[in-house]
C-alpha cells in the first residue's frame, strides 16, 4: 500500500471563511509540490462547494462547523467536506443547461456543473446528520 498524506482543519460557516480555505489549499497544495493549475483548480471548486454551504445549508444564524480532510496518494488527491447542513446531495442535480450567451443564463445549478468538470469523482453520504462530500482528483506535480 503506497503512503498517504492526509491533512484536515475545521471552518465556520462564514463567508470570511472563504480566505481561510483558499490559504490552506495553498498551503497543502505547496506542500505537496502540486502544479499552480491543480491548486488553481481545487481551490475554485472547493470555493463553490463552500459557497454553496454557508448560503444555502443552514436554515439558523448559528455558528457551525464545516470540517475539511485532503488526503493524497500518489497523484490522487481526495477531498472529503463534511457539515451539519440541511440535507443536499449534488450528485442528484442535472447537469446543467450551459447557455450560449450571457444573456440567457439563469442563475444557479452552473457552479455544480463547474465542481463536476474539475473533479473525476464526486459522491455524496448523509450519516449521522451529516451531509459527507467526497471529491476525487488526479493532480499535476511540479
Amino acid at each position: 500500500m503506497a503512503d498517504q498524506t492526509c491533512f484536515a482543519f475545521e471552518l465556520t460557516n462564514r463567508s470570511s471563511e472563504l480566505s481561510t480555505l483558499c490559504e490552506q489549499l495553498e498551503r497543502i497544495g505547496e506542500t505537496l509540490k502540486l502544479s499552480r493549475r491543480s491548486i488553481f483548480e481545487i481551490n475554485l471548486a472547493m470555493d463553490e462547494i463552500f459557497t454553496n454551504i454557508i448560503s444555502y445549508g443552514f436554515t439558523d444564524q448559528a455558528e457551525h462547523a464545516v470540517r475539511v480532510c485532503v488526503s493524497a496518494d500518489s497523484d490522487r488527491l481526495t477531498l472529503v467536506v463534511e457539515d451539519d447542513g440541511v440535507p443536499f446531495n449534488p450528485v442528484e442535480r442535472l447537469t446543467a443547461h450551459v447557455p450560449d450567451n450571457v444573456e440567457s443564463c439563469r442563475i444557479g445549478g452552473l457552479g455544480i456543473h463547474l465542481v463536476k468538470n474539475l473533479v473525476d469523482e464526486i459522491s455524496y453520504r448523509r450519516c449521522g446528520g451529516k451531509n459527507i462530500l467526497t471529491l476525487k482528483k488526479t493532480v499535476e506535480k511540479t
